[in-house]
């Protein structure tokens, strides 16, 4: 084909057209995309980082840290009540005498973390994995230790301060403990 044909512009054209329809149906297919992600949807935290970070007396009060990972951080009298710390990763961090009264602990992990004089208050930790956590002195009023994985003598030193119900799941501390 010669350029400048009639039958090479027409093949030009044909491309070009191509070209733009694939652009709009792609920026459509997006929007569409777009819309489903916001629309209908609740809005989902950031999932956030605090490794190895010290943040001794930080207030972290009402905050949606949904999967946020705190692993080998320092605590230590922090506060995170009535937070939602759902499936937070605790890994060996010193939670000594933080506030988690009224949090949502549930399906965290809180292998190997120091939870000393930590406040417990109607705190949920259904599924949590807490194996080698350590509780010496810790509130624990009205929490909820529901399929929680402890190890049985911290389960047993609980069961010692086990007393109230959770004002949520209305289910006995003692209960969920399965203390005797």
């Amino acid at each position: 084909m010669e350029e400048g044909s009639p039958l090479a512009k027409n093949s030009m054209n044909s491309k070009l057209s191509a070209r733009i329809w694939a652009n709009i149906l792609s920026l459509f297919l997006w929007g569409i995309v777009g819309i489903t992600a916001t629309v209908g949807f609740a809005p989902t935290a950031l999932a956030l980082e605090y490794n190895k970070e010290i943040l001794v007396d930080t207030d972290f009060s009402g905050r949606d840290l949904t999967d946020s990972s705190f692993t080998k951080a320092n605590l230590r009298q922090s506060n995170f009540s009535h937070a939602n710390l759902h499936g937070v990763s605790f890994f060996a961090a010193n939670l000594e005498s933080a506030n988690l009264e009224g949090s949502d602990l549930t399906n965290a992990t809180l292998d190997s973390a120091r939870l000393v004089r930590a406040n417990l208050t109607n705190a949920l930790l259904q599924g949590a994995f807490a194996a080698n956590a350590r509780f010496d002195g810790a509130i624990i009023d009205g929490a909820d230790f529901t399929d929680a994985l402890l190890r049985s003598d911290e389960q047993k030193k609980l069961c010692k301060l086990a007393k109230g119900t959770n004002p949520i799941t209305g289910r006995d501390t003692r209960d969920t403990l399965f203390c005797p």
